[in-house]
């Protein structure tokens, strides 16, 4: 194993269980936060086909894991904000499916998104995505917080929607990262 393995940690809650009840507000970046999914214009989010298509495979989730459902989310060019709603009560019966983690619906997530987006014709991919077909798509982790209270889902929620109006100061964005 390499060094870089092993000197890896988790963003995850030690000890808490990720397929519990409760809203989980989450984000994931593109693979070197390269601007793929579009552009803000006049402070709004204009999708690509990229864009369109991670759209498509976010409103699946629920499709997938029946005890899931979506709430508040914004896709923005290299990046994207999302609250998950784990719904559901855990059965004690020994044969009833465990509700999924929030790994296992963003693993899935990442996964048809990124099948989807290597399976566009090259024709219709915006320039940078060209050199990262059948690669990694998103980077490897993703950041989560579980929502504690309905203050913090009201200031997230406010957050997520502003996100495109302040694109020009994000973190997320390379261009105040070049200095």
């Amino acid at each position: 194993m390499s060094e870089d393995f092993l000197n890896r940690h988790t963003l995850r809650l030690r000890g808490f269980d990720y397929s519990t009840q409760a809203l989980y507000f989450v984000t994931i970046c593109t693979q070197n936060r390269e601007n793929l999914l579009g552009e803000i214009k006049n402070g709004k989010m204009v999708l690509n086909d990229v864009g369109k298509l991670t759209n498509i495979c976010w409103r699946e989730i629920p499709i997938k894991f029946i005890p899931v459902e979506l709430d508040k989310y914004q896709i923005m060019p290299n990046h994207m904000h999302m609250i998950i709603n784990v719904v559901g009560a855990r059965s004690s019966r020994p044969n009833d499916k465990k509700l999924p983690t929030l790994g296992q619906i963003i693993a899935f997530f990442k996964y048809s998104s990124t099948k989807l987006i290597n399976n566009l014709p090259g024709g219709k991919t915006p320039p940078l995505h060209n050199q990262f077909r059948n690669l990694k798509f998103w980077q490897r982790n993703y950041y989560d917080h579980i929502i504690r209270n309905e203050t913090e889902y009201n200031k997230i929620c406010y957050y997520i929607i502003n996100n495109p109006k302040t694109w020009d100061q994000d973190k997320n964005n390379l261009i105040n990262n070049a200095n």
